[in-house]
């Protein structure tokens, strides 16, 4: 009894006191959901800004070509190859094939199968080769393996465009950086508490010579080309220059910065920076991957960068299973090339940039070369990575802006002492695309910067041609 009075009055004074808290909720002494105030009024629709109203429907900015545009007519565009081939400034040794991209169909040549000097012109065959082969989505690992707890190996993947702080998620040159790298380090060694390391370099991804033995001692030298390494920073170039001097050894010196980024995070790398592969019992503690393989060779196309060509040649021959050599990549690319349809009876390549002396290749070869390309939708980007004449790359200060071809062609530079090459696509003023290939190997000593003007002035020709067999 006494319990059941107990339990009534505490009932009664809790009801009490919740009756005194609604009341004080009410009047809104205290917080809660009831009051006295009048309800507040709708609020006012969120403003309009002024004077804004519905776009337009997005629209193709550059709507396809047709694929009914008029071929030019071969007679006028032979004209065109007639003159240029006869022009003595250019020299005895011309070749010249100009076809139409949409059949294959060859509409005006001369000299097309002779076998020539095609200098840089020859990089678009690695860069059919890397869409055909690895693809353009693959990236390039530079990581960082752990030891026993105490020994770091850098182990590279074949970046050669490391920055060395931190790295840039917009760029192409310099999208993993040894910085970021350093910081994963010293987040998972920190755990033990850890403040010194060795540190060896592990570039045993690419064998044989670094620097194809056919290229001149001087353009080494004077920084046409770097060493072909599994790593390096911006493409071992010691000054910002595009042609500077390069490192000698571009893996030790990658590494060398690698140890000056973990000093700055408080880890210091203790004795000689050596040489070793990464044993298969050491384990990944960082890793930073470069820009897609398909970014890379545009870049290499645009910029027609020797080294990154070389370096790609020989991702190729990896990728099925080849060694990481100079002669496996020359015959790997090649391969690649010609399992897509195109005839290099006779081409022979001494190096894939170019630079070396010896490579031989036809007009007909590069044209066919260019003609997979822009056929086959996997390839295609090894033609629409090519400079834009006027505005990119080695074509950025030729075709001035009253030219017919500017904008509308995108074309491979070839120069050499004496050589000059350019191939490419470019759009009629009918709207037809066409492949072209201009090799000129025996240039009058001094006439080699004329050689591109009379060649410019060909392709833009070219491009003026509305010259269809049917057209006024």
């Amino acid at each position: 009894m006494g319990w059941r009075l107990g339990v009534g009055a505490t009932v009664t004074t809790a009801l009490a006191l919740f009756g005194g808290y609604l009341v004080a909720d009410a009047y809104d002494v205290v917080p809660g959901m009831v009051t006295l105030e009048p309800p507040h009024s709708s609020p006012a629709p969120f403003p309009s800004v002024p004077g804004a109203t519905p776009g337009p429907s997005p629209e193709v900015a550059v709507p396809p070509l047709d694929d009914d545009a008029p071929v030019p007519d071969a007679a006028a565009v032979d004209e065109l190859v007639t003159a240029l081939v006869d022009d003595n400034r250019l020299g005895n040794r011309v070749g010249v094939m100009v076809s139409d991209a949409g059949t294959g169909d060859v509409v005006a040549a001369s000299g097309e199968n002779r076998l020539m000097v095609p200098a840089s012109t020859q990089k678009i065959l690695t860069a059919v080769a890397a869409h055909a082969g690895p693809g353009g989505e693959v990236t390039l690992p530079t990581r960082a393996m752990l030891q026993d707890d105490s020994q770091l190996i850098l182990q590279g993947g074949g970046d050669m465009m490391l920055a060395a702080g931190a790295g840039d998620p917009d760029a192409v040159n310099g999208r993993a950086g040894l910085g970021d790298l350093a910081d994963q380090v010293v987040a998972e060694i920190g755990l033990s508490g850890r403040d010194t390391v060795s540190l060896a370099v592990d570039d045993t991804l690419f064998t044989g010579p670094d620097v194809a033995p056919t290229v001149r001692a001087s353009d080494a030298r004077d920084g046409y080309v770097a060493p072909v390494a599994a790593l390096a920073v911006d493409v071992a170039r010691l000054t910002d220059d595009k042609y500077a001097q390069r490192q000698d050894d571009p893996a030790l010196a990658a590494a060398e910065t690698f140890a000056e980024q973990l000093a700055d995070r408080g880890i210091t790398v203790t004795g000689q920076i050596t040489r070793q592969a990464a044993p298969s019992s050491s384990r990944e503690i960082g890793r930073v991957d470069s820009a897609p393989l398909g970014d890379i060779v545009d870049y290499f196309l645009v910029e027609s960068d020797n080294t990154l060509t070389e370096v790609v040649g020989r991702l190729v021959a990896i990728d099925v299973g080849l060694p990481g050599s100079l002669d496996a990549a020359i015959g790997e690319v090649m391969s690649q090339v010609e399992a897509q349809g195109v005839d290099l009876t006779g081409a022979e390549l001494t190096d894939l940039s170019g630079l070396g002396q010896g490579s031989r290749m036809t007009a007909t070869q590069l044209v066919d070369t260019l003609g997979v390309a822009v056929q086959e939708p996997a390839l295609r980007e090894a033609a629409t990575g090519l400079p834009v004449a006027g505005l990119e790359g080695t074509l950025a200060d030729r075709f001035p802006p009253d030219s017919a071809g500017r904008a509308y062609t995108r074309a491979k530079t070839g120069s050499l002492p004496d050589t000059r090459g350019l191939s490419g696509t470019v759009v009629t003023a009918d709207d037809r695309l066409l492949l072209f290939t201009v090799l000129a190997d025996r240039i009058p000593e001094g006439q080699s910067w004329g050689a591109n003007v009379i060649i410019d002035d060909f392709v833009d020709d070219l491009a003026a041609c509305g010259c269809s067999a049917d057209g006024p």
